[in-house]
């Protein structure tokens, strides 16, 4: 299924742009997901839902097919997994960045959504309207982060520094004395290693110690589409019910 979404991002559209695809510095801003690692271009995490009592937690991971930074547009293909084996979940994402005024940019969203086993039960309309409702709240949080960051920058730009260069003590010839040369057998010996820390045959996996995301509650984002779902599921049992105990009375 198809899915629309756009949001407002109170910032110069370069300025956005780069907030944006920044994925590490966005993760926090994302309802229900968490980045857990970074190995080159692959980004890895969790997204977890709560329906009633039940919580399904998807795992996978997500990397940028296009990026066009130039005409502010990028494609970033993910897939993720039910831990528990319930089903299954691909979209291909397209964001493009459009400038509204000096100070501000909208971004459209399209996305092409996949799922199997039990996630795909809701339902386009469910998703239409939960989606809708994430993408408010992730411009909230997107907006509350960068008015933080904004307030930040000038008290740092204000703290005085403790040492000019008037003020440095001149270097003495002892600090300007050359370094012992390495003798051939340490410099034999540094060589395996400095090859090994060079070779980039294959990219470092990086950890993301943040904190756990809360799990998004899909009845209060998507209620009524939820409800006209279930009811009719509802009604059935309780019709059921009913025959059942006129048919014990007979």
């Amino acid at each position: 299924m198809e899915l629309v979404n756009e949001f407002t991002v109170n910032r110069p559209i370069d300025e956005a742009w780069a907030v944006l695809t920044d994925v590490e510095r966005i993760a926090p801003c994302l309802p229900g997901a968490q980045l857990q690692e970074i190995e080159g271009d692959i980004y890895r995490g969790v997204v977890k839902v709560k329906v009633g009592p039940i919580t399904a937690a998807l795992k996978g991971e997500a990397s940028f097919v296009e990026r066009d930074d130039e005409n502010h547009r990028a494609v970033l293909k993910g897939d993720g997994r039910d831990i528990k084996g319930n089903g299954n979940a691909s979209a291909l994402i397209t964001a493009t960045l459009e400038e509204i005024s000096p100070t501000s940019a909208k971004c459209v969203v399209h996305t092409d959504l996949n799922m199997t086993g039990k996630v795909a039960q809701f339902g386009r309309g469910a998703l239409a309207d939960i989606s809708g409702k994430l993408m408010a709240q992730f411009a909230t949080n997107l907006d509350a982060m960068l008015a933080k960051d904004a307030a930040g920058a000038p008290e740092a730009a204000a703290e005085p520094t403790t040492e000019t260069d008037a003020d440095a003590e001149p270097a003495t010839d002892a600090d300007a004395a050359p370094a012992v040369a390495e003798t051939s057998a340490d410099a034999d010996a540094a060589t395996p290693a400095t090859e090994a820390a060079a070779d980039p045959a294959k990219p470092t996996t990086r950890i993301i110690n943040g904190p756990a995301a809360e799990p998004i509650d899909a009845f209060s984002l998507g209620g009524s589409a939820l409800l006209k779902r279930l009811l009719p599921v509802f009604g059935g049992v309780v019709i059921l019910l009913l025959a059942l105990s006129r048919a014990r009375k007979k």
